[in-house]
């Protein structure tokens, strides 16, 4: 259990530097511009990457040792993190940069869960994604919570500083704290031949996702956090049109994640026969009660329906899980990147829609809309999962649920 030790903890002190940037990032970008629009699209580059790493890079982590994979990530996003604190960087650059540092979050994580699956296999992958999930959502909780002091006492540019260091600490603990593995595919030798075995993995994992109905419908429930992502995308023009400055965007952002810890918590204490019967309901709460900003409620309350949310959108553990053990070993960082890319994309599409919204918007407006329409695309998402586990008989071999997964 030392390589899960050390996997927990780098994941944990990346996450916390990652929230802690996009806190800065906001209030960087709408201290300068003054727009709801640029800082919501900036906020939209940390996911819009994916759109490209996911099904590209991703691949990085069966063709190559995984460890290795997450090093050379880490390492190069400390760098490009380093570049973004520089003192009066123009944005455009800084947008550049964001790119690039998200792009290579999609082999880190490909490899991570791969790698964790390895280190973790048979029964106890359940427990183990979901103790990871934890420590992604409480990292958030204390990046975005502490980031708007943290953004406040040391400015935008040390607080990017704090994620390169984090980056850095990442490396270390993944290079001395995991075993050396050789890689699950061998590359081919020429160059001509790593492009089409590349392309042809790139095929099969798109085709091994699309063929699959349950697949399908777990990242369709995956991408229904493109809708109540509005509320982070909004975090910082919302804090202002409440009168608050650095310190409550980072209670906003704070208390979704939040939210997700305490719900992810409440499901690991759950019957194990209950959990796949929150991937209908929960994705639909978590967006019909961002309803309740229609009303314009003060600071308190709207911290209240977003931990609310943050608590429901904690079925995506179970999705994910379920996810990862359906795929076989060889194709799994492939899959997994495949299927980060649809969220990852929905998400940041949902960040900019909710930006260019609330350029002509009151930003609560803006996240009550986005409440509306993903509890509509929750409930067809939950259709797609119901009528999928309904036919069991078509479920390729090998495939375990969570629920059975955990009571082997």
């Amino acid at each position: 259990m030392g390589e899960f030790r050390a996997l927990f903890v780098a994941q944990w002190v990346t996450v916390v530097g990652d929230q802690l940037a996009r806190v800065a990032l906001s209030v960087l970008v709408f201290g300068r511009t003054g727009s709801p629009g640029w800082a919501a699209v900036v906020y939209a580059l940390t996911f819009l990457p994916d759109l490209v790493g996911g099904p590209v890079l991703s691949g990085l982590a069966d063709r190559f040792p995984r460890r290795s994979v997450m090093v050379v990530a880490d390492g190069v996003r400390a760098v490009l993190v380093g570049l973004m604190a520089v003192p009066g960087m123009p944005l455009p650059v800084v947008g550049v940069l964001v790119v690039g540092v998200h792009l290579l979050n999609a082999p880190w994580n490909a490899a991570r869960a791969a790698l964790v699956a390895q280190v973790v296999p048979g029964r106890g992958l359940v427990a183990g994604m979901g103790l990871l999930s934890m420590v992604l959502q409480g990292g958030q909780v204390l990046g975005f919570a502490g980031g708007g002091a943290l953004v406040a006492w040391l400015g935008p540019s040390g607080a990017l500083l704090v994620n390169a260091v984090s980056f850095v600490v990442s490396a270390v603990l993944v290079g001395w704290g995991t075993g050396r593995r050789p890689a699950a595919s061998r590359p081919a030798a020429s160059g001509t031949a790593r492009r089409g075995v590349w392309w042809r993995q790139v095929r099969a994992g798109v085709g091994l996702v699309w063929s699959d109905r349950r697949l399908r419908a777990l990242v369709a429930l995956g991408c229904v956090s493109g809708f109540y992502v509005a509320g982070e995308a909004l975090a910082a023009p919302y804090a202002a049109e409440l009168g608050g400055g650095s310190v409550a965007v980072g209670l906003l952002l704070g208390a979704f994640a939040g939210g997700s810890v305490i719900g992810m918590v409440v499901l690991a204490r759950a019957p194990d026969a209950n959990r796949e019967r929150v991937l209908v309901p929960l994705p639909m709460v978590a967006c019909a009660v961002l309803l309740g900003c229609a009303a314009d409620p003060s600071l308190p309350v709207t911290l209240g329906i977003f931990l609310v949310s943050g608590v429901a959108s904690a079925y995506n553990v179970v999705a994910s899980t379920m996810f990862v053990q359906h795929v076989p070993d060889e194709r799994r960082g492939q899959a997994f990147g495949l299927a980060i890319t649809a969220l990852r994309v929905s998400q940041g599409a949902g960040v900019v829609l909710a930006g260019a919204s609330a350029e002509y918007l009151a930003p609560h407006v803006v996240v009550a809309g986005a409440g509306l329409l993903g509890t509509a695309a929750a409930g067809a998402a939950g259709w797609a999962w119901h009528r999928a586990a309904l036919r069991p008989a078509d479920r390729p071999a090998g495939w375990r649920s969570a629920a059975g997964e955990a009571s082997d």
